[in-house]
């Protein structure tokens, strides 16, 4: 093993894990992981092409990992931490490795560029936005070409929008499509007001409710109107006594209990439970089916 293979092997347990505490410590131990020469890297991709010695190969990539931290580094304008995209990267790096040919004659980072970006473009698509903001292979490559080309934030001219779609092969259509999506913003669904006196505005306040059909409201309305009107009418046709009975136990807050009523009338509370009892077998049957239809 040469000294640089050597210094590999040290640094690479807590290299190769990703940024996962500190990025300016990972960033250190990185930086400290020597480069291949050619001749050591070709002699590593033999070593696992043809023998699959996973010892090569994970030096291969350790080797190679301060690449992946430049690529991604690229990618910082789109609001997601650095530290994730390193780590794609490093997926897309091993892919590379996995599918490395020395014989091409072509060094290890000039090939596996295009896998790192790859994985790091995948990962941009899926966390940037909520909704998928592209989902063909030409939806990608004009989200990545126009978020270069533009240079301000500033909506694109009818002439710029078809210099853009000129170079980039695709209709002035799809790249005002595309500008739309850019310019969008996610929204919380249902957001918490910062402060009780906060108004907040979001999709869940206009979803319809489960019972909103009016038809059904306005025959709820009625059946609780009538409802009512035939509760108050069949309790006046009750005798004084039943109707108070009946008030004092169901119709208040402050309940009465059969004893309360039995001093008051001077009863027992036995007698109390039998006028209860008689007084809403009157009440169903003033305000049944039968009652109704009479």
């Amino acid at each position: 093993m040469t000294a640089s293979t050597a210094l590999v092997a040290r640094n690479g347990d807590l290299a190769l894990a990703g940024p996962l505490g500190s990025l300016d410590a990972y960033l250190d131990r990185v930086g400290r992981i020597p480069v291949l020469t050619r001749e050591e890297e070709r002699e590593l991709a033999e070593s696992f092409r043809f023998s699959e010695d996973l010892g090569a190969a994970r030096q291969l990539v350790l080797s190679h990992l301060r690449f992946v931290v430049h690529i991604a580094r690229g990618y910082s304008g789109y609001g997601l931490p650095v530290g994730d995209l390193i780590q794609e990267g490093n997926v897309g790096l091993m892919k590379a490795v996995k599918r490395f040919d020395p014989s091409q004659n072509v060094r290890l980072v000039s090939f596996a560029v295009h896998w790192i970006r790859a994985e790091i473009h995948e990962y941009v698509l899926r966390n940037w936005r909520l909704v998928k903001i592209a989902t063909t292979k030409a939806q990608r490559k004009l989200f990545f070409n126009l978020r270069r080309m533009k240079k301000n934030l500033t909506w694109l001219s009818a002439e710029e929008t078809a210099a853009v779609a000129r170079d980039l092969g695709v209709s002035p259509s799809e790249v005002t499509e595309m500008e739309k999506r850019l310019a969008a913003r996610d929204m919380s669904f249902d957001p918490t007001p910062e402060s009780d006196d906060e108004e907040v505005y979001s999709p869940a306040s206009y979803l319809p409710a489960s019972d909103a059909d009016p038809a059904e409201k306005v025959e709820n309305a009625e059946w609780e109107t009538d409802s009512s009107d035939r509760l108050r009418g069949a309790l006046d046709r009750l005798d004084d006594r039943s109707r108070d009975i009946l008030q004092r136990r169901w119709m208040t807050d402050d309940k009465a209990t059969l004893h309360d009523l039995a001093d008051k009338y001077g009863v027992s509370a036995e007698r109390i439970r039998q006028i209860e009892s008689n007084a809403l077998g009157k009440l169903r049957g003033m305000m049944g089916p039968e009652a109704n239809a009479a």
